[in-house]
């Protein structure tokens, strides 16, 4: 089937659920088909949309259930391990502190902000043409607004891959190896737009990478899909294929920033995260991981 036209099937594996699934949701007008010579097509943009709508709707209700917590904020966007260690770290000291997160990719967390749907947007798109992060993209994805960009750290990107393709698998060259099965991020996301970059300037056609259209949306996920035998290779952190003892082939040293509005910079949930990151206690616990560079980390690189 034409690569803007997916089965039922091929829907049922880009969403990575079970067909039966599709059909629940055809059957509640729930997802957007036709019905062609008796089979149910899918297009591929309209199927996107649909995700991205989707993404908005559960954030608008997450934000109608912690605009009933006193304090609360809501943040989105891209994911780290090293976020979810900043939480759990606020929540020990601070249990009157709440910071509840929303993994919706880089574009869609400064989106989010830009509508007000969320507090606080986690980023790392980079900018090919200035070679700087997150800011070119403001006027973009945030017209609305006028936030200030919040450095948190610098981590190193690079391919995922099982051991027993590491001898095959050597970088770029070989991603298009009908014997490799890659992983991707969802649409949006910052490792999906630097692959899509990297391919263009490599001039690789998308196509002739196997499992290029099957998405996940953390830097877990990807490996989690290497370790369990759904794929070989995938783009993430260096920390993720630490922890999950898989092979690391590096690709850039990226950097990692939260967007604000200036008054919810200085609201004392915000100035304890990034108390909490800046402390010997918390980056020596990272050091065990690595990989990490906290040099800038609370600077405000742009306001």
């Amino acid at each position: 089937m034409s690569s803007e036209l997916m089965s039922t099937k091929e829907v049922a594996k880009y969403l990575d659920i079970h067909e039966k699934q599709v059909y629940l949701l055809i059957k509640g007008g729930k997802i957007p088909c036709s019905r062609v010579t008796g089979k149910w097509i899918f297009p591929k943009r309209l199927i996107d949309e649909w995700i991205q709508t989707s993404a908005q709707d559960s954030l608008q209700q997450a934000r109608k259930r912690i605009n009933q917590i006193e304090g609360a904020l809501l943040a989105a966007g891209s994911n780290d391990p090293v976020l979810d260690m900043l939480l759990t770290a606020i929540k020990k000291d601070h249990p009157d502190f709440n910071i509840f997160s929303a993994n919706t990719g880089s574009v869609g967390g400064l989106q989010a902000l830009n509508t007000g749907l969320t507090d606080v947007a986690f980023s790392h798109l980079l900018d090919p043409q200035t070679g700087d992060y997150n800011t070119p993209y403001l006027k973009q994805y945030c017209p609305d607004q006028h936030p200030v960009v919040v450095n948190m750290f610098y981590r190193q990107i690079g391919f995922l891959i099982v051991k027993s393709k590491s001898n095959i698998f050597k970088g770029w060259n070989s991603i298009t190896n009908k014997k490799i099965r890659f992983i991707n991020r969802q649409a949006g996301s910052g490792i999906r737009i630097l692959l899509d970059n990297e391919l263009k300037n490599r001039d690789i056609d998308k196509e002739d990478i196997t499992g290029y259209e099957k998405e996940v949306y953390t830097h877990f996920e990807v490996g989690l899909s290497i370790i369990s035998g759904e794929a070989d290779v995938g783009i993430a952190s260096a920390a993720v294929a630490k922890i999950l003892d898989l092979n690391f082939q590096p690709l850039i040293s990226e950097r990692f920033d939260m967007i604000l509005d200036k008054n919810t910079f200085f609201q004392p949930v915000v100035q304890t995260f990034i108390e909490i990151l800046q402390s010997d206690q918390f980056k020596n616990r990272i050091g065990k991981i690595g990989n990490y560079d906290f040099k800038d980390a609370g600077r405000i690189l742009h306001s």
